[in-house]
Order: structure tokens, then sequence, then C-alpha cells
């Protein structure tokens, strides 16, 4: 069976105490879905703002003082948001793995969408690792890495690959969801705009959230 998820790839978050996370495995790679505890989606959300933790230049506003504004003040006013991920596309059979590369973010999952419409090469790296998707006609042919002439591919078809992108909107929506959530308990005061942050983000509408005592 072949599965597809969004993930992010994550880092040691270490000395991090904003708010709790879960420990991570440093360079893995954490599955986005309903099925997250609340420390794993404080770990996603600290990933996500952490990616656009960047110096404010041109017409951004100043940096904020206080320690969780500052660490939030990327996520916030930047237009265009970074994460570090993609989709992980799985063979179970043949334990073989095709995973975001180097040029790979979870904000570019749509581009898959794309892929299936037109047939265009999908470049996710460079060397030393490229993973490449193509399409022949009704069959898609991912390479885990197209430095190497034997390197281990996926094959599916079309159809097979249109449902499993459902599958993994899905996954970020129940993900969406959860953060709002995790959001109105754990950053009331800035809840609705992490929230719109990170829907804009993975391209889905905002879920309505509430604030929680």
């Amino acid at each position: 069976m072949i599965t597809v998820q969004p993930v992010l790839e994550m880092y040691a978050p270490d000395g991090f105490d904003l708010w709790p996370v879960a420990e991570v495995e440093p360079y893995d790679f954490l599955a986005l879905s309903g099925a997250l505890s609340p420390a794993e989606v404080g770990s996603a959300v600290m990933r996500i703002a952490g990616c656009n933790d960047i110096a404010p230049e041109g017409d951004r506003p100043p940096r904020p003082a206080d320690a969780l504004d500052s660490f939030l003040h990327g996520l916030l006013t930047f237009g265009d948001l970074f994460a570090a991920g993609g989709l992980r596309i799985t063979d179970n059979s043949t334990r073989v793995a095709f995973l975001p590369g180097c040029c790979d973010g979870l904000e570019d999952w749509r581009d898959w969408q794309q892929f299936i419409d037109d047939g265009s090469v999908l470049g996710f790296g460079h060397a030393p690792v490229s993973p490449i998707a193509e399409r022949f006609g009704d069959t898609v042919r991912l390479t885990v890495n197209a430095e190497q002439s034997d390197s281990p591919v996926i094959e599916l078809s079309v159809a097979e690959l249109h449902d499993l992108l459902a599958d993994a909107e899905r996954d970020l929506a129940d993900f969406l969801a959860l953060a709002a959530d995790w959001a109105s308990r754990h950053l009331p005061d800035h809840c609705a705009a992490v929230t719109a942050a990170i829907a804009r983000l993975v391209d889905l509408p905002a879920p309505a959230v509430a604030v929680k005592a």
C-alpha cells in the first residue's frame, strides 16, 4: 500500500520554553494529521514559526522586544510563509520512501495537484540528493534520488495519486483544526493570527477559533 503524508522536517527544541513541545529526533519528519498530541502540535507550530523567524527587512514592522512576540513575528508578518518539509510518499510493500528534498516546502504541496494536471517534471532538490516526480501517460514515477542510476523508485497511477492527495489534504485540514484549538489554549492573545497564518501556509480555509480559558 502507498501512503502520502504531509510532513515537517524537525529540529531538536533545545532550550525552547515558550510553550510545551514534544521530544523529536532532529532532521526527522513529523507527519501532520488530526492524530497529533498537544505537545506534538506545539512542536509543529514551533517549527513553522522557527522557519519564518527571520530578521525584518523592507516594509515589515520591527521585531518586538517580548520573547513570544519576537518569535512569532515572522510567522505573523511575512506574506509568503515557508516550512521545511512537504509530502512524504511511502510504498509500504517495498519500504521505499520518497522524501521532501532541500528545495521543498510544505507550502508547495499543491504543486502535486498541478503535476497531475499538466505532467511537468517536479524536482525537489539538487546534488547529492535530487528527488524527482515524472509522469508517463497514466503512470507516475517517483525517483528517490535522480543522481543515482540505481535509485529506488515508486510507481503508481495518476488516479491513485489523485486520491492520495485528497487524503493528504484531509490530514492537513485535521492538523489545522488541531492547531487552532491548541492556539486557543496556549496562545490566546495570538490565536486568530496564528491560525490564519498556518491556514495561509497550507492554503486551506482557517477554521473558526474560540479562545479558551
